[in-house]
This record gives structure tokens, sequence and C-alpha cells, in this order.
């Protein structure tokens, strides 16, 4: 078996987090769009446990994870934390901040002995979203929000994937699962746990001294208050004193819907725009410049909203199918807009109101999810959008503006 570490080194992602390995368990319905004979496959996948401490935060990458083989269209893929029993967790115990769902090829004849692994054994293949280098390349992923924001993609359309006329010859396709969990149990403080605050974590004595971000510059104190960086793997909020919780095991549980690809799937080219994109130009060319988090610094006006703007050109454009954005607790919404200043989708989020799990009271349990008459939204080629993420006028730490769209050149 691939060495994890080894090949998340290879990787070199900044934000990607690693997980364990899945069994599929198949079922399957019908579809009755043009075709009453294409199946709608549904596998549900849970993961091998890892365990779990109050305070504890999981930062992990896995490669080759189980997924549905062959040239298929997915057309959902939803996941969420469970216990060793299959119950639910609910978020005010352990804390689902992000999963995602990434493509690459490997060479089928690369060595079992990690030392013998060669760089260009590995083919990543991100998304067709416009940030730079290894910056949110994933294909499906939400966080909190997950038990409440619908994947579903309508009919005809679907994500192809396992296309063998663009997998190079002598390689094969794979997925890899990345997840950040934090164990909320006993934290001093629970909000500012869940948003990396690096004053309540206990970080390594030389954390400042070593750790840099992603232009490679130095952290400090005084200019990085919290965020990725700080929930590292294995690092522990700080508990309230005396606090004593038993360790547990969690699983992720996640479904995946697919079918068969043929001439009645309509693909779908997905986009993840991030609202703190600084973009820039050099002559012709565009430049990225995503940071993937934030830090919602409160502006001073009563309960007016903090927005994060980001005016990102679309080289290649198409007809709006899906949109939803990834937020943290604290949203207001997020918008898409076209150049022309028409609203093109807004993503409004979901508060839970009770105890039990996908209704956490304070929690983020959802965000809408915009299904535009297919061929009524049409993004031109090289049309510019704005992506604003809105935030409550409060600070925070890790905060995230990442707008989803899914896209498809053609209308049937």
């Amino acid at each position: 078996m691939t060495n994890p570490s080894y090949c998340s080194h290879l990787v070199n992602m900044k934000f990607i987090f690693s997980f364990s390995i899945l069994l599929l368990l198949p079922s399957a319905s019908y579809s009755l769009y043009q075709n009453p004979t294409n199946l709608i496959n549904t596998g549900t996948f849970v993961s091998g446990s890892f365990e779990m401490e109050p305070g504890l935060i999981i930062s992990k990458t896995l490669m080759d994870i189980e997924f549905p083989k062959g040239h298929i269209g997915v057309k959902s893929f939803d996941a969420e934390l469970v216990d060793e029993e299959g119950n639910s967790i609910p978020s005010y115990e352990t804390y689902l901040h992000h999963w995602f769902a990434v493509k690459y090829h490997q060479n089928i004849t690369m060595s079992h002995d990690p030392k013998l692994i060669r760089q260009e054994d590995f083919v990543y293949l991100r998304n067709e979203g416009t940030c730079n280098d290894y910056i949110l390349p994933h294909y499906w992923g939400f966080g909190v929000e997950s038990r409440g924001t619908t994947s579903k993609i309508p009919d005809p359309f679907a994500i192809e994937v396992g296309n063998p006329a663009k997998i190079q010859n002598g390689f094969e396709e794979k997925w890899l699962l990345n997840i950040m969990v934090i164990d909320t149990r006993g934290a001093q403080d629970k909000k500012g746990c869940t948003e990396c605050r690096c004053d309540l974590i206990n970080l390594p004595k030389d954390f400042y001294n070593v750790t840099r971000d992603i232009h490679n510059q130095k952290l400090t104190p005084e200019t990085y208050k919290g965020g990725l960086f700080c929930c590292q793997d294995n690092v522990q909020c700080k508990l309230s004193e005396g606090f004593q919780g038993p360790r547990r095991n969690v699983s992720m549980r996640y479904k995946i819907s697919w079918v068969d690809w043929n001439e009645y799937q309509v693909p779908l080219k997905v986009y993840i725009l991030d609202s703190t994109d600084k973009v820039t130009s050099n002559g012709s060319q565009i430049i990225h410049d995503c940071q993937a988090e934030y830090t919602v610094q409160p502006n001073g006006v009563g309960d007016t909203p903090v927005v994060q703007k980001a005016d990102i050109p679309m080289e290649k454009g198409g007809y709006l199918i899906f949109g939803t954005a990834h937020m943290h607790s604290g949203v207001v919404n997020a918008t898409l807009y076209g150049q022309d200043g028409r609203s093109l989708c807004t993503a409004t989020p979901k508060y839970g109101t009770g105890t039990e799990a996908g209704n956490e009271e304070g929690y983020l349990t959802g965000m809408s999810v915009c299904y535009p008459q297919p061929g009524s939204i049409q993004i031109k080629d090289g049309e510019i959008l704005t992506v604003e993420s809105r935030y409550t006028n409060e600070f925070r730490t890790g905060a995230m503006g990442h707008f989803y769209i899914y896209i498809a050149q053609n209308i049937p």
C-alpha cells in the first residue's frame, strides 16, 4: 500500500487533509429522464474509524479511497460524521470543519516501496476553478453544513469521471479524501476552537518560528490569529480545567449516487471560486492568488455584515446548472454576480434550533442551493464574475467563502 504521508508530501497541497479507507455498499433506483432503463446507483461509504478525545484536532490525507468504478456520471456526493454504532454525531461534540474529494491518476506499475516512488507516478487533476496551484482543487466537499446541503444534480446532467479516453495509458483514476475534524467536548471556547483560534490551541512551542503561510512567509502572533495553519493534525484545543471525557471512535459516512455514462448524460464542469482571490494581471495573463480563508474584522457599522469580495474572470463560460457556497458559522449569505451586476445565485444559511444532529442550536446546518432553469443563465466566455461572502459583524478567524458552480457547455 502506498505510504499516505509520502504521497501527501509529493502532492504538496496546502489545504488537503486526510482520511481512511472506505467500504462501498451498493444499491440502485431508476431515473425516468429520457432513458427509463438508466439505473441510478447509490453507494454508502463508511470509513475505518479514528480515535477522538476531548479537544483533539484530526487533519489527515488518505490516498486511493474506494470510489465507484468505470466510466460514470456522478449525481450526488453527501457526507456526515458518525460514531462507532453508526449514529450521527452532533456538531457541538465533534465539529466537521471540512472534507474534500480530489481526483488523481496513478501509475499502475508504481512501486509499493516509498523509497522508489517517483513524483511522475502521480497526476493530480483539479476542478475547473480559477484558484492557483493546489488551492481548492476538489470536486466535492463541504463542512459543518454538510447534512443540510444537497449536492444532487438534476437530470440529464452529471459530473463525468472514469472516462478511459482521458486517462493516460499505464495509469488508473483514483480519488483521495481529505478531512478536518475538531472534538470540542470540554473546550474552553467551543466557537473559537472551531475557528482554529491559535491562542485557544496547545500549539508546539516553536510554531511561529517554523510555520510559514501559502506564500512561504513566516507567521507571527500579530498577523495570524487563527485558521488552518493552527489546526494541525493531533494538536488539541485548550480544555476547561478538570474536564475529562471518554475517547471514542469516529467515522465518516457518505453516499455517492451515479449512473453509467451514455449518450443521455450531459457533462458538467465544476468550478470553485474563492472570495479571497486577489486577481491581478501581467499583460494578457490573469494571475490568481486564492487565500482559501480569511479573518473577519468588524467594520464598526452596527449590524452591517462584513463583505469579502473578488472579481474573477472566467476564461470559459457556459450555462449555470447548480450553485451553492461553503461557508462557516456566522455566515449571512454568499452571492455570485454576473459582469452586468445581475444576481446569478445567492446561497443562504440554515441554523439549527435544537439538540439533535443536523439541527444543532446556533450551528450552521445547511446552505441553500440554486437550480436555475437549464439554459436560463448563461455565463459568457471571458465574463468577470463577482463573488461576495458575508459574515456577521464580529471578529472571527478561519472564515471561508467558496462558491461552487456546475456549468454545462451545452443544453439538450
